[in-house]
């Protein structure tokens, strides 16, 4: 496996989590203090297609990984809770960086 198929998931994990928060932020003012409906719009629409951006990638390195369907889906429902995308994210880059380094990888527990 090469390892833009991992960079590429590393940068979208990070970038879809920054903006979940983001979200999170300007749903919070717009709907506790009345302000900043407009920004709350432009960032959802935002995070919706970085998300789904996101979910393309996860989606490649899973199948190059040849990850478990559970494991697969935990990864791409992992870009909609606020702050799960980072453990994650570190836990998917310890248990694929062997692929692509070349190196047979440890058996996984489930």
């Amino acid at each position: 496996m090469k390892s833009s198929v991992l960079t590429r998931y590393r940068v979208m994990s990070y970038v879809t989590a920054v903006m979940l928060l983001v979200l999170c932020t300007c749903m919070i003012f717009k709907y506790g203090f009345d302000k900043g409906e407009d920004v709350t719009f432009m960032v959802s629409q935002a995070h919706g297609i970085l998300y789904i951006i996101y979910l393309v990638f996860a989606f490649d390195l899973g199948s190059k990984a040849k990850w478990p369907f559970g494991k697969l889906l935990w990864v791409l429902l992992s870009g909609t809770i606020p702050f799960a995308a980072f453990f994650v994210e570190r836990k998917v880059v310890r248990e694929t960086l062997p692929l692509v380094s070349g190196v047979q990888p440890e058996p996984v527990k489930a």
